[in-house]
């Protein structure tokens, strides 16, 4: 039967140190990047939205216009009526046809009034809308032209640091298989927790390298030992000491 190595709390503090400089390599590309991939997400988000309230002003001016189209047509259909009854008043025989043909006449007249009003108020809306839909176009313009400098950045970083980050992404993964499952564990949420992903740090000036608090000598001298891993009171980071990190290379 298979034994399962077991590994001492150096070799653990090693593989653990090896995987933390193998991900803060991928951090920094990722710095590189900076917010342009988060950044170019939004504009096209942006640039969609204003595509779609685009398109909607559009639907809007041609619902609009056919209703212009309407009017007219009830115009030409008014004034035809009206003079189909003015002819009709030339041969009434009584003054009450003449006034029931009078009274057609007013309300075809007022039937046209009423349209042209209609028009009036439709074409006023009309302007409206086509300076909505200028600005709407002048913002996709805009941000179209944001866009393409954005994509190009990052197009050019991608470029530059695309080998070099598949790269380290294999090595990382590899690094993990390696790494104690209960060390690997807390090492994943304690990155979490911190913008610049440091979860094992080195002793600085008698200090924690991650927050830069005090470390007691006694304790210093416990790193050193590598007797059992040890953790930063203050941020919890995982303390190693400058000889282990200098002799873990990448």
């Amino acid at each position: 039967m298979a034994t399962v190595k077991e590994y001492n709390v150096e070799e653990k503090l090693v593989s653990v140190m090896r995987l933390q400089k193998f991900d803060s390599k991928l951090d920094e590309i990722q710095i590189l990047k900076g917010e342009l991939p988060i950044e170019v997400r939004d504009l096209e988000d942006e640039i969609e939205g204003l595509n779609h309230r685009q398109a909607h002003i559009e639907d809007e001016v041609k619902g609009i216009q056919d209703f212009v189209a309407a009017k007219k047509a009830a115009i030409k259909e008014a004034e035809a009526l009206a003079k189909k009854y003015e002819k009709q008043q030339d041969n009434v025989k009584n003054s009450r046809e003449f006034e029931a043909i009078s009274k057609e006449i007013e309300m075809q007249n007022l039937e046209i009034k009423l349209a042209e009003k209609h028009i009036k108020d439709a074409n006023e809306e009309i302007k409206e809308k086509s300076r909505s839909l200028e600005v709407a176009k002048k913002a996709v313009s805009d941000k179209e032209l944001n866009l393409k400098h954005k994509k190009g950045e990052l197009e050019k970083i991608i470029g530059e640091t695309e080998k070099e980050e598949k790269a380290f992404e294999k090595q990382s993964q590899d690094a993990r298989e390696k790494v104690d499952p209960r060390l690997l564990a807390a090492y994943e949420k304690i990155r979490k927790n911190y913008r610049n992903g440091l979860a094992v740090v080195t002793v600085m000036r008698d200090s924690c390298g991650g927050c830069f608090n005090a470390i007691p000598p006694q304790r210093q001298a416990e790193i050193r030992q590598r007797k059992k891993i040890i953790v930063c009171e203050h941020c919890g980071r995982i303390l190693v000491d400058n000889d282990l990190e200098a002799t873990v290379s990448i």
